[in-house]
């Protein structure tokens, strides 16, 4: 099974007031294509204009859990609210 949930395609808006950011798009899915058979969150980050050429994360349910963990304390650290 693979299935998207996701994806965010890069906009020339996202990079104002940024001069050495690079241009990325990101995916997120799901995989139980392995051979263990146990699903994964798969992380796809690619450079705009790039495709096919980016870096996937396949994430095992407890390493999703921490990266999520990770970005709501890093919005909380920017003063949003990450339950939103």
């Amino acid at each position: 099974m693979r299935r998207s949930i996701d994806d965010y395609p890069f906009s020339e808006s996202d990079l104002v007031g940024i001069d050495d950011a690079m241009r990325l798009s990101w995916a997120v899915g799901i995989s139980d294509d392995y051979d263990d058979a146990v699903p994964r969150v798969v992380l796809t980050v690619e450079e705009v204009g790039r495709p096919g050429q980016g870096m996937v994360a396949h994430l095992l349910p407890e390493h999703t859990l921490r990266l999520r963990q990770a970005l709501s304390d890093a919005l909380r650290e920017i003063g949003h609210n990450p339950s939103i």
